[in-house]
């Protein structure tokens, strides 16, 4: 492939390691806000009261964002010093995109079970954490090795 074409895809990797987080994030709120929604209506229709702690659920995903926007900074950081990095911008992108949306997973079911036993919300913080903990690592990682590819 020859430098114009190179170029040409440079910016691709920058812009799919935001897209993809942020994909990610609206597909894990888009699932624990259905549950939470869900979870809502049973006490409604129940008497009970609807517990607004289900909102920390639906919000969980939300970091992967900042986390592809960092990333994100990171790539255009490298080319800036003439390092084209498109395939850590689409793998890192997805990897953490596809932790939001397991994240919402486990915030939809974490949704539904708090609203009918009203227990449980720091085990189920913790599931959450564990999954939040997938993207904090390909963050990390995709910033130390641009930073050895892009540095020397």
């Amino acid at each position: 492939m020859d430098n114009a074409a190179i170029v040409l895809w440079k910016d691709l990797g920058m812009a799919a390691a935001l897209g993809l987080s942020a994909a990610g994030s609206a597909l894990g709120v888009g699932a624990a806000g259905r549950a939470a929604v869900g979870a809502w209506k049973k006490c409604f229709a129940q008497g009970k009261q609807a517990p607004f702690i289900l909102a920390v659920f639906i919000g969980a995903p939300l970091s992967q964002t900042i986390y592809g926007m960092i990333v994100m900074n990171t790539i255009v950081d490298a080319i800036n010093q003439g390092t084209y990095l498109l395939m850590a911008g689409v793998f890192g992108g997805l990897a953490i995109g596809m932790s939001a949306w397991m994240q919402g997973e486990i915030g939809a079911a974490a949704a539904d079970a708090m609203a009918e036993t009203g227990k449980g919300f720091g085990n189920y913080l913790i599931a959450l954490g564990i999954a939040e903990t997938v993207a904090l690592f390909v963050m990390v990682f995709i910033m130390m090795g641009t930073g050895r590819i892009a540095g020397g």
